[in-house]
């Protein structure tokens, strides 16, 4: 059996890492498409670069909420 310190330490492990792998994935994919539209269309690189970055922020606001939420337990 755990303790109730050795659970807590493992449920904030989990939290962390199962919050952290979406955002992680997200932001990977929206540099790889950005940059595979730049590739295609190099005159667009200045109208992507903020809307990219902008969503690269909303994706590491979630994996922010998740290290609150660890922070909490």
């Amino acid at each position: 059996m755990l303790d109730t310190a050795t659970a807590a330490v493992i449920i904030k492990g989990i939290t962390i890492a199962v919050g952290g792998i979406g955002p992680a994935l997200a932001v990977g994919f929206i540099g790889a498409k950005a940059m595979e539209s730049i590739g295609r269309n190099p005159e667009s690189a200045n109208q992507l670069f903020v809307p990219m970055l902008l969503g690269m922020a909303f994706a590491e606001a979630i994996a922010i909420y998740a290290l609150v939420v660890t922070f909490i337990l």
